[in-house]
C-alpha cells in the first residue's frame, strides 16, 4: 500500500484559487474524510474526471467552500487514486487545507514526489520526468514549446527506437555466439555490424548536436555587453531589451555594476548583462565593477563588444578585444552616424550601428543568431539536460568504438560487449536502468507539489 502524500500544487501567495493534491492508495478516503459536498453523500462514490463542490472542514468545522476533483487509477497524473481540492487563493486557508489533510493521515509530500511517483508507476519516462521541471522553469515561448515536446514523449522515442533496433542485435549476437553450430542461428556479418553500428551513432550524433541549441534556449542566453567606458553599452542594452534599466549619461564609468535586463530574440530568452567599463582605474568601486565585468564576460554564452566608431581605435579597445578574441564575440561599431572614415580600423567591425537612433539593430540581432549557430526551433531542442547529452554521448562513444575495432577485425564477441555499452546509457536516459543516484539528480530541483 503506497503512502498517501499531500502538498500545495499552486504557489503559496494570494490568488483566485489554491490547490491542494493527494496522491496514493488512501487519496480518496483521506478527501471525504474533511469534505462535505453539498449535493451528493459522499466523494468515496465518484468516478474519475468527476468533481463535486462543498465544504472543506478542520477540527470538524468549516474551512471554506471548495471543489474537490476525483482521479482514479491508474488514469490519473501519478498512476495512483488523487483527489484535487481548489479553495480560495488564501496562502492561510490554503496551508490549514494542507493541515487538515494531514492530521487526516497524508504525509508531506517531498519535492518532485507526485512527478516521482509518475516515473515510477510508468506513466513517464525519466526524460520526460525532466521535462516537467524544464517546462515549469521556462522562460520564453520556445522553451516551453520545447519542454512540451519532451514531456510528450518525443526524446524518449527516439531513443527508445535506437536502443530497440540495437537490442536486437545484440540478442542476434547472443544467440550466434551460443549456438554458432546450429543451423536456424541468425546470421550476422562484420559488414552489416559497421552498417547498423554507424547509422545509430549517426542518429546519436544529430542529436548531440542539438544540444548547445536546446541549453541555451532552456536556459536563456547570456549576453555580455562589454567595452570601454561611454562607448554606448547602456544605451545598446536598453534598446535590446526595450526598457531603461541601465542609466546613460555622458559621464564615463556610470555602470559600476552588472546591469541585468531581460530580453527576447525570435521567442528565446536573453540575459544582457551591461557591464561596467573595461578600463586601468584607481576608483576602488570601479576597479570592483571593472574586474565583474570581466568575470561576466567569460561565463557568458556571446560578447558584444562595443567600440565608439566616432574615434580612433585606443590602446584600452585592443587590451579588451584580446580578452574575449578566443570567446564567442560579435564586435559592434556604435554611433556609426559619427564615424570617421579615415582611421585604420585595427579591430573589424562584424556589424555598424546607432544605438542613439536605434539603427542597425535588426542586423545585430541576425548577427546574434548566426553567432550562437542557433537553428530557433523546438525540433532542434530535444536534448537540454547535461545529464541526457552525457548518455546520449557514452553511447555514442562506444558505437564509435566498436565500429573502429570491426574494422580493425576484432571477433564479434569482442563487438557484442561494445554494443552493450552503448545499449546501458540510452535506457538509463530513459530511467529503464538507472540507478538510484541519477534518479535522485533528477528530481532533486523539482518543486514541492509537482
Amino acid at each position: 500500500m503506497s503512502k498517501t502524500i499531500v502538498a500545495l500544487a499552486t504557489p503559496s501567495a494570494h490568488s483566485a484559487i489554491a490547490v491542494v493534491r493527494l496522491s496514493g492508495d488512501a487519496a480518496i478516503e483521506i478527501a471525504d474524510s474533511i469534505f462535505r459536498p453539498f449535493y451528493i453523500e459522499s466523494i468515496k462514490n465518484l468516478p474519475g474526471y468527476h468533481a463535486a463542490y462543498g465544504n472543506v472542514m478542520q477540527n470538524g468545522k468549516p474551512l471554506d467552500e471548495a471543489v474537490a476533483l476525483v482521479f482514479r487509477a491508474p488514469k490519473s497524473y501519478t498512476g495512483e487514486n488523487m483527489v484535487e481540492l481548489s479553495c480560495h487563493g488564501n496562502p492561510l486557508i490554503a496551508a490549514r487545507l494542507v493541515a487538515a489533510c494531514i492530521e487526516a493521515g497524508a504525509s508531506p509530500a517531498g519535492a518532485g514526489e507526485f512527478t516521482r511517483r509518475a516515473f515510477e508507476n510508468g506513466k513517464l519516462d525519466l526524460s520526460q520526468a525532466e521535462a516537467v521541471a524544464e517546462l515549469i522553469e521556462s522562460e520564453s515561448g520556445l522553451a516551453a514549446a520545447a519542454a512540451l515536446d519532451r514531456r510528450s514523449g518525443t526524446l524518449g522515442k527516439q531513443i527508445d527506437d535506437i536502443a530497440d533496433g540495437l537490442s536486437f542485435t545484440a540478442a542476434k549476437l547472443a544467440v550466434w555466439s551460443d549456438y554458432p553450430e546450429e543451423e536456424d542461428a541468425p546470421f550476422v556479418t562484420r559488414e552489416e555490424l559497421i552498417e547498423e553500428f554507424s547509422a545509430a551513432a549517426e542518429k546519436l550524433s544529430a542529436l548531440m548536436s542539438g544540444y548547445n541549441t536546446g541549453r541555451l534556449v532552456q536556459n536563456g542566453i547570456r549576453i555580455a555587453v562589454a567595452g570601454c567606458p561611454n562607448v554606448g553599452k547602456s544605451t545598446l542594452t536598453n534598446l535590446l531589451s526595450g526598457s531603461e534599466r541601465s542609466i546613460v549619461t555622458d559621464i564615463a564609468g556610470t555602470t559600476r555594476d552588472i546591469v541585468e535586463a531581460a530580453a527576447e530574440l525570435d521567442s528565446v530568452s536573453l540575459k544582457l548583462l551591461d557591464t561596467a567599463g573595461i578600463r586601468e582605474t584607481d576608483d576602488a568601486v570601479e576597479k570592483i565593477g571593472v574586474e565583474r565585468a570581466k568575470a561576466a564576460v567569460e561565463q557568458s554564452d556571446l560578447v558584444l563588444f562595443v567600440v565608439d566608431a566616432s574615434r580612433p581605435i585606443t590602446d584600452e579597445d585592443i587590451d579588451i578585444y584580446n580578452q574575449i578574441e578566443n570567446r564567442p564575440h560579435i564586435v559592434v561599431y556604435n554611433k556609426n552616424d559619427l564615424i570617421q572614415q579615415n582611421f585604420q580600423q585595427q579591430i573589424k567591425a562584424d556589424v555598424e550601428i546607432s544605438a542613439a537612433r536605434a539603427e542597425g539593430i535588426e542586423n545585430l540581432k541576425q548577427q546574434i543568431k548566426q553567432k550562437l549557430g542557433l537553428n530557433l526551433t523546438q525540433d532542434s531542442c530535444l536534448i537540454a539536460s547535461q545529464r541526457q547529452f552525457d548518455c546520449v554521448s557514452r553511447a555514442k562513444k562506444a558505437l564509435d568504438e566498436a565500429v573502429f575495432r570491426l574494422n580493425e577485425g576484432v571477433t564479434l564477441d569482442i563487438a557484442a560487449i561494445l554494443l552493450e555499452e552503448a545499449i546501458q546509457p540510452l535506457a538509463e536516459l530513459v530511467g529503464k536502468s538507472a540507478s538510484q543516484a541519477v534518479i535522485e539528480q533528477v528530481f532533486a530541483n523539482f518543486c514541492v507539489g509537482k
